[in-house]
């Protein structure tokens, strides 16, 4: 299916114009309700839209795993009520 070539008829909607992408081409894809799109010479390229944030899991656990997730500041300040009482994790 990579390369196969489909036309599509530019459309209207309200003042803007869009292309109706298939179905079986959104589900290849995993194109969802966000898209990224990005111009390059002659070409527009339609990707899915990254996650806030992705991979920040993965990163913070490998920096755990490593023991790269210590406070830097040795003097940290003292708890205080507010972090007792208010802060929630």
């Amino acid at each position: 299916m990579i390369g196969t070539v489909i036309k599509a008829h530019i459309v209207r909607i309200g003042n803007s114009r869009g292309v109706r992408i298939p179905k079986f081409l959104l589900e290849r894809l995993g194109l969802a309700d966000e898209v990224e799109l990005e111009a390059r010479q002659d070409r527009l390229i339609v990707r899915p839209a990254r996650r806030v944030r992705a991979g920040w899991d993965e990163a913070f656990q490998g920096m755990a795993a490593h023991g790269d997730d210590r406070l830097l500041d040795r003097a940290a300040p003292a708890p205080t009520r507010w972090d007792a009482s208010e802060w929630k994790w």
